[in-house]
């Protein structure tokens, strides 16, 4: 499956060009890597194309399918369903009956279930939205004020009684990112590293060891473990999206020093499917930019992992400086 997916982001209008070769091998092994993780921490659910309860068809014009990408399916859909069935509601000029949530375990399925046509709406942070764009033609149309805000950064922090008060007294010591696909555990707090002059490096546990000429990553899964891992010394910082750092509760942040920052990106983006019909597109933007000015769209939104609004923020340039990004960190 993975070599289909390598081929079919190789056909991609986006990179019809020899250049581009390198960075396809490295996107291969990296998403290589990422499916063996993906399905060992899957591996007690179906897939949705297997499961019926999860699975709508997005080309019948009466329902209007959102989606996103999570190893908890019941968690996901809980959360959005209410915005599905609002839009659907909403869409009923148009001939739409039902709204359905679809929740794959992984970028290959997400961009397969784009291309398919059984999905219509994409969310996701600007890191997995550029690859899901890439893979499927899928667009971005707006973005998603989610938890409330437009944008965010990566913070770099560790313990005040460490001694590290700056990058430079990270070399020869370990950081705690999150997961490869994240856009605020590992996109931009390397791209950050490499920018900076510093020579990020992989390691397999808090054991390798780390050159005093690199800085060592281990990615933790979750930004929870991230903070518990830097509290405990299991490794000297850790890097996380400054919403989950300002909820760290204030005793135990009082004790953290933040040594760097990120630049800011858009919190999280929406992609519609490459075939949505314009008519249908516009319906869509129109209903979603309005939600916030009516008291019932602004209680889905809420419920909505509580999404303040969506707005007109240009996309397409969020999903070239992640790329931008993404080159830089594969290129180092």
């Amino acid at each position: 499956m993975l070599v289909n997916l390598f081929e079919s982001y190789r056909s991609s209008p986006n990179y019809q060009n020899g250049e581009a070769d390198k960075m396809l091998r490295k996107l291969f092994v990296k998403l290589t890597l990422l499916g063996m993780v993906t399905a060992l921490v899957s591996s007690g659910l179906k897939s949705s194309a297997s499961n019926p309860k999860l699975l709508a068809s997005a080309q019948d014009p009466s329902t209007i399918v959102i989606s996103d990408i999570s190893n908890n399916p019941s968690k996901k859909i809980k959360r959005y369903q209410g915005f599905a069935d609002y839009l659907a509601e909403q869409l009923s000029p148009l001939g739409v009956k039902q709204g359905d949530v679809e929740v794959a375990p992984n970028f290959e399925s997400m961009a397969n279930l784009l291309k398919s046509g059984e999905v219509d709406l994409y969310f996701d942070s600007p890191y997995p939205a550029m690859i899901i764009s890439d893979m499927s033609g899928a667009k971005p149309i707006l973005r998603r004020w989610k938890g409330g805000i437009g944008e965010y950064y990566t913070v770099i922090f560790t313990m005040k009684d460490r001694g590290i008060k700056s990058l430079e007294d990270l070399k020869g010591k370990k950081i705690g990112f999150d997961k490869l696909s994240s856009t605020s555990g590992y996109m931009l707090p390397t791209a950050l590293l490499i920018e900076s002059g510093f020579n990020p490096q992989e390691k397999k546990s808090d054991n390798s060891p780390v050159s005093a000429d690199e800085v060592g990553y281990i990615f933790t899964d979750d930004d929870e473990n991230t903070i518990q891992w830097v509290i405990s010394g299991k490794v000297e910082a850790g890097a996380i999206d400054i919403g989950t750092f300002m909820r760290i509760p204030e005793a135990s942040r009082q004790g953290m020093i933040v040594v760097a920052e990120s630049e800011k990106v858009a919190r999280h983006m929406v992609l519609a499917r490459p075939d949505l019909k314009p008519e249908m597109l516009e319906a869509i933007k129109t209903i979603m930019l309005k939600m916030d000015k009516t008291p019932e769209g602004k209680e889905v939104l809420q419920g909505f992992e509580k999404t303040a609004k969506f707005d007109e923020f240009p996309p397409e340039s969020s999903i070239k400086r992640m790329r931008e990004l993404y080159e830089l960190v594969q290129n180092r």
